[in-house]
């Protein structure tokens, strides 16, 4: 059995800032790097890096950025089989800035990840009953990720969707579709229509999420920890203390731990726990997937902090 991510593969163009700029201002910037991300991507190696067997189905441009993401993927574990080659537009980019204290904005030119479409839905559907699994996020457009949820839902796999970036318009039905939606502040805000601001605001955003139809609310709080709910319970993980270096993928990583504990059978309160540690450690150094912990750091900082691994 597998899991597989359908979604975005980017090329991150990064510079680090002393604080963001205003607008109209040229601000002199510290340090730029370049590295792959992707939402879509960046869950992949996050589970292909804890050892979990990943299949990752997208686009990548017909250019140099394209062969680079393909190659960084397989690098990383991730089978690419189904990730197609339009040659017709660019890959998908982000560019980030990240300030002195971790915080980054980020704007994204989805390039081929926009041009996801129903042939890609072709190609994962024959794919699904070897999974366990489906990881979604909001970087391709909004038709095929309902479209993929459906497909997973007829196949029997859990569907874990991240709301990012933050959408207002998300269809009613997508909803019922998903068994773990994972937002963070912003996005839940966004999804329920009020502020969340704090453990007491999450959880009634949670409860509206789970109204909606959604199985499992997990909303990400940062460095205050996560909020999880479900019809049966509610529960709160405090955060794991860390020096946070750049919070690119830090949602990302707690979605692979997340996915690659429950893919291991181990129960929901340590699969979040799970996601909490994995993003954590991606808070610690800079860059999206080489921020992403590799199995046996993951199990040592799980392990040095009283937790169990699941081995």
């Amino acid at each position: 059995m597998t899991i597989i991510v359908f979604g975005s593969i980017n090329i991150d163009l990064v510079a680090t800032v002393p604080r963001f700029p205003v607008a109209g201002e040229t601000l002199l910037g510290r340090d730029f790097f370049q590295a792959p991300g992707g939402k879509g991507a960046n869950q992949a190696v996050a589970l292909a890096r804890l050892l979990i067997p990943t299949q990752m189905v997208g686009r990548v441009g017909g250019d140099s950025f394209g062969v680079e993401l393909v190659n960084n993927l397989q690098a990383s574990g991730v089978q690419t089989d189904h990730v197609f080659v339009d040659e017709t537009v660019s890959s998908g980019v982000a560019i980030i800035t990240v300030d002195e204290n971790s915080e980054n904005q980020i704007i994204v030119i989805p390039g081929a990840n926009g041009h996801v479409n129903q042939e890609d839905i072709e190609r994962l559907s024959p794919l699904l009953p070897g999974a366990t699994t489906l990881l979604l996020q909001f970087e391709i457009p909004m038709s095929t990720v309902v479209a993929a949820a459906s497909s997973a839902r007829q196949a029997g796999v859990t569907v874990i969707l991240d709301p990012a970036p933050a959408q207002m318009d998300v269809p009613a039905e997508l909803y019922q579709l998903v068994d773990i939606m994972t937002p963070n502040e912003v996005e839940a805000g966004q999804l329920v229509g009020f502020p969340v601001v704090g453990e007491e605001s999450a959880k009634k955003a949670a409860a509206v999420l789970l109204h909606k139809g959604v199985k499992c609310a997990i909303i990400k709080l940062g460095a205050q920890g996560v909020v999880c709910a479900t019809p049966e319970e509610t529960f709160f993980v405090p955060a794991f203390v860390v020096q946070a270096v750049d919070t690119v993928a830090a949602g990302d990583a707690f979605n692979g731990g997340l996915a690659a504990a429950l893919f291991e059978g181990l129960p929901l309160r340590q699969a979040v726990v799970w996601g909490a540690a994995a993003g954590a450690m991606a808070a610690t150094k800079p860059g999206a997937q080489p921020s992403l912990p590799d199995r046996v750091t993951f199990d040592a900082f799980l392990k040095e902090r009283g937790v169990g691994s699941g081995e």
